[in-house]
């Protein structure tokens, strides 16, 4: 690039400078002065539960066509394609040999069509997600953040974490609450039935927790909360309960409950001498909360999916 040069004929290098450095600085202005720093839950393509498409589960006629439209019927092999639960020829052989039932009834012939937005299609008895407008996410919740989607003191909540995602167009919820103390697995859907029915106490989805308290907990106490303790508003029961470090006055304790009360776990473990320093909840029925970072969102599996659905009955 040729410099501009002054009436000497020597280049200015001071005035090619000046605009990129001014452009810089302006910038910089902008990203000191411009709000709110955004959290991103953004995570790679690769890491989320979505499987590659493969090139033979599409026919000629169907490219372009990912997505069914209300109403449009779509052949079982593809939908379990699409779904990743298989290829599209091996789909057809699960379904040959019997291992596919559609809305409670065994599909054995190919080339069936099925609306994926509103049929109940299982494989080995497992429900597979073949409505691709659904949404299931795993959320660690940091402590101190509101189990909302927004907060009018300006708090940190669920709904900072999962903005991007509204602002596309996506409706989530969460599944339950926790509060603000406690960390840990929260689900985040659009799938409000499924949501329903895992909040209900009559389908005893169990949810366990790491608890830290006060006290060097003796083993004992177990066959006590599975026994029962009596709270102001009714009793209460652990499913199970086992006691994993104890030492210096502090005990490490694993917990698993139906219940959903609120502050239910504090509340129990205070009634029985043992205040709750930090509670984690790291699993909702057999979905895992693993090693994910606090504040982020991953993508459940297939088979998680699956196992929520079972659990509930549907």
């Amino acid at each position: 690039m040729n410099r501009p040069a002054r009436r000497d004929g020597t280049p200015d290098r001071n005035r090619t400078n000046a605009p990129k450095q001014g452009a810089k600085k302006t910038q910089r202005q902008a990203g000191r002065q411009g709000g709110v720093p955004r959290l991103s839950n953004a995570k790679p393509a690769r890491t989320q539960n979505v499987p590659a498409p493969d090139p033979t589960d599409f026919a000629p006629s169907d490219q372009g066509t990912a997505l069914a439209g209300p109403g449009e019927q779509i052949r079982l092999q593809k939908v379990l394609a699409q779904a990743g639960v298989a290829s599209r020829r091996v789909a057809e052989d699960m379904i040959a040999d019997g291992r596919v039932e559609v809305d409670g009834e065994i599909v054995i012939e190919q080339g069936r069509r099925v609306d994926p937005n509103v049929a109940v299609v299982r494989v080995d008895g497992v429900r597979v997600l073949v409505n691709e407008n659904l949404v299931h996410l795993v959320l660690n919740k940091p402590r101190g953040w509101q189990s909302t989607m927004s907060d009018d003191m300006g708090r940190p909540c669920v709904g900072d974490i999962v903005a991007e995602r509204v602002a596309a167009g996506q409706r989530l919820f969460h599944v339950g609450r926790l509060d603000a103390d406690t960390e840990g697995l929260l689900l985040v859907t659009n799938d409000g039935e499924l949501a329903h029915r895992l909040m209900h106490p009559s389908y005893e989805v169990p949810k366990t927790y790491l608890a830290w308290v006060h006290g060097e907990v003796p083993r004992s106490l177990g066959s006590k909360l599975r026994s029962g303790i009596e709270l102001e508003d009714g009793p209460v029961k652990a499913d199970k309960f086992s006691v994993l470090e104890a030492s210096e006055g502090r005990s490490m304790v694993r917990i698993v409950l139906h219940e959903g009360r609120k502050h239910i776990v504090r509340r129990l473990l205070a009634e029985v001498g043992h205040p709750v320093e930090r509670l984690v909840r790291t699993h909702v029925g057999s979905v895992a909360l693993g090693d994910q970072r606090p504040g982020t969102l991953r993508v459940l599996g297939r088979d998680e999916v699956g196992s929520l659905y079972k659990a509930v009955g549907l």
